[in-house]
């Protein structure tokens, strides 16, 4: 199989269907990962689905291959991309990537001023989010809202976190702030002016260097021709 015998789109309502199927594959795989996410129902799946927050990849068959879904928090201030699963069946076809660039897409578009953060145990995760631009940040960073910190009770790790005073855990907090970003490209382009302009100034001294050169050449021919008129052999040893 390939990437393009896939469509992956955001889920709507004709989806609701395949949320029992994706919430036992959430639970499947945290137990076989032996670190866990939170656990969550079809109720709360097929809300989602709903709300237009989610991102479903089928395989041209019809069958499910994959899923992810948007949750806010801090009225809004802070995204999460949560879930993010692929049915075992089609893995290893780079589901996950395409997956995860197609819910960053739709978060930016839907909430494009908040801060966008996973917390993840998975290292291909944390490849496909370092390539989006997310950066590894303290838990400080994260949205302080006590609902996001509930959810993290059904985790196997939920003791550990809470032993930590929520400072750290198993997962890596990544981060993708619009703010900062911003901030970067036009710092970017601000380099990118001043190369050109670098490179603007160094073409006029070429010129001009080329024009004096043509100039002081031309100086010295007229010279040679007023000391050494044509047709007339310089003295030898002159």
């Amino acid at each position: 199989m390939i990437l393009s015998d896939f469509l992956i789109i955001p889920a709507n309502a004709s989806h609701i269907n395949y949320a029992q199927q994706i919430c036992d594959e959430m639970f499947e795989s945290a137990k076989a990962r032996g670190t866990g996410i939170a656990r969550r129902q079809p109720e709360y799946i097929a809300k989602k689905i709903e709300e237009g927050k989610s991102v479903i990849a089928l395989h041209k068959d019809g069958r499910w291959a994959g899923f992810c879904y948007i949750e806010t928090w801090s009225h809004g201030d802070y995204v999460a991309n949560s879930g993010l699963i692929v049915n075992p069946i089609f893995r290893k076809e780079g589901l996950a990537k395409a997956i995860k660039k197609e819910i960053f897409e739709l978060s930016r578009e839907r909430y494009p001023k908040s801060k966008i953060f996973g917390l993840t145990t998975g290292l291909a995760v944390m490849k496909i989010n370092s390539d989006l631009g997310y950066e590894p940040v303290t838990y400080g960073e994260l949205t302080q809202d006590e609902e996001f910190w509930k959810g993290c009770q059904s985790c196997v790790n939920f003791d550990i976190l809470t032993a930590k005073e929520r400072k750290n855990c198993m997962c890596t907090a990544m981060l993708w702030d619009p703010v900062e970003k911003e901030r970067e490209l036009k710092e970017k382009i601000q380099r990118k002016a001043e190369a050109k302009e670098r490179l603007n100034r160094i073409a006029k001294k070429q010129s001009l260097l080329k024009r004096i050169e043509a100039r002081l050449w031309k100086s010295t021919k007229k010279m040679v021709t007023f000391v050494f008129p044509v047709g007339v052999k310089p003295v030898k040893g002159f």
